[in-house]
């Protein structure tokens, strides 16, 4: 199963990954491998852990542009 996950730099710098489609699905680490590593974990940890929750099955991953 794949899933999307958004990486951004965290303010303490660390970066943060977050998994949009599970309620909380966020973690961090050092080094891109070490988050990636760490979401992965936390999201076959949420899986394991909840009732079958309900997961799209096709997503779209977008950018908009906005004025500031």
């Amino acid at each position: 199963m794949k899933l999307p996950v958004i990486l951004a730099k965290g303010e303490d710098g660390y970066i943060v990954a977050e998994c949009p489609v599970l309620p909380g699905g966020v973690s961090q680490g050092k080094t891109r491998d070490e988050v990636l590593a760490n979401i992965r974990e936390a999201i076959e940890l949420y899986l394991e852990t909840k009732e079958a929750p309900k997961l799209p099955t096709a997503f779209e991953i977008a950018e908009v542009e906005v004025a500031i």
